[in-house]
């Protein structure tokens, strides 16, 4: 794994994660400790209503730190209920993070790669919809992080499990001089929850 991005994964703090989070939290650490305990390949899908910002952070940051903590059959994904375009201040403040982020195409919904380690696969990010053929038809857990997909998608086909754990949207700050340090505040409060997850699963 990148240097950088090791740093700041070793960097996480959970102490601010409140006793109620950590109930929110605990069916997605009950279902992949499931799938590990059985042999099964783990398959996570991140929903969002425009596969823009919270989806990708939480499919980025958990496949990362997945890979940190030596479960490599975990395999992330995002998607959500319409296609509009990863937000370029999500890749922003990946990169700050350590990822090494390639703009694969210049479309109204570009491509990217997004690496996390110089040999392992990258992450294709594009905006999707959450049945996209890129994502899993059956056997994964889908994870509500925006409350209108929560409300919105009361039943997610093909979901062995469907778990809300929802985050407060940072593009409530587009446009503020508060956009960047917000991203970057919602990225590392992502990347701190799922690292108390993954902490929490036993080889």
């Amino acid at each position: 794994m990148f240097e950088k991005l090791t740093s700041v994964i070793e960097s996480l703090t959970t102490n601010s994660i409140s006793e109620d989070r950590k109930e929110t939290l605990q069916p997605l650490v009950a279902f992949i400790q499931s799938k590990i305990d059985n042999g099964q390949p783990v398959n996570i899908n991140f929903i969002c209503t425009h596969n823009s910002r919270r989806s990708h952070l939480a499919q980025i940051w958990s496949q990362a730190i997945a890979q940190h903590f030596g479960f490599h059959t975990v395999t992330c994904y995002s998607g959500g209920t319409e296609v509009t375009a990863l937000f370029p201040m999500v890749v922003n403040v990946l990169e700050q993070s350590g990822f090494e982020i390639q703009k694969l195409s210049e479309a109204e919904n570009p491509v990217y790669a997004i690496k996390y380690a110089e040999n392992a696969q990258p992450i294709i990010g594009f905006s999707k919809r959450m049945d996209n053929t890129f994502n899993p038809t059956s056997g994964f857990a889908a994870i509500m992080t925006c409350s209108q997909a929560d409300e919105g998608c009361p039943f997610v086909p093909g979901a062995e499990k469907r778990i809300p754990i929802t985050f407060e949207d940072p593009k409530a700050f587009d446009g503020t001089p508060e956009q960047e340090a917000k991203y970057k505040e919602r990225s590392l409060q992502i990347a701190a929850e799922l690292f108390y997850v993954f902490s929490n699963v036993n080889q």
